[in-house]
């Protein structure tokens, strides 16, 4: 029973539940993100370049001992058991790879700049206190010391310690 308990605890921990939710969520996303490229920016690219379908950019290693080539349709060539180089499709999964970081990355960015807002109205601003001075005049031998210093290097004369900042 140790273990199912051990366990138990491990899979409820707010980490892993939220490390299980982030990973759904991306592949999810990521879906669309393929989507997007498959079906809506290669197509005019392919349209462009020449090819009806952007993956259908391949070159023929070897021929298919089924059928010899020229293949139209890098579907046609693998049915044809030839081995091909799809640069088509590495295209499209570099494309669709650059979107999902660049929506990452503008997420990543809103969630950076709502942090520094709330950081910013949360904490008390630096600019409201007052600011400390780094040094006093000891007022026995009138010596610069240190503004948090109790005692005068100069003439050992006790100093009352410096009144520290009120709090905003």
């Amino acid at each position: 029973m140790g273990f199912l308990r051990e366990f138990k605890s491990f899979a409820m921990r707010g980490n892993l539940i939220g490390l299980a939710v982030g990973f759904t969520v991306g592949a999810a996303f990521s879906t669309v993100a393929k989507s997007l490229v498959d079906d809506i920016i290669m197509p005019p690219i392919g349209l462009l370049v020449g090819q009806q379908a952007f993956t259908d950019l391949f070159v023929v290693l070897k021929s298919g001992t089924e059928t010899p080539g020229p293949y139209e349709t890098l579907a046609e060539a693998q049915a044809a058991g030839a081995v091909t180089l799809n640069y088509g499709q590495f295209i499209n999964n570099v494309v669709a790879f650059l979107l999902v970081a660049l929506a990452m990355f503008l997420l990543i960015r809103v969630i950076n700049r709502i942090d520094r807002q709330l950081e910013e109205e949360l904490a008390p601003r630096a600019k409201d206190a007052p600011a400390l001075p780094e040094n006093k005049k000891c007022p026995y031998c009138l010596s610069t010391i240190s503004y948090k210093a109790v005692r005068c290097p100069h003439c050992t004369s006790e100093l009352e310690p410096a009144p520290e900042p009120a709090a905003p």
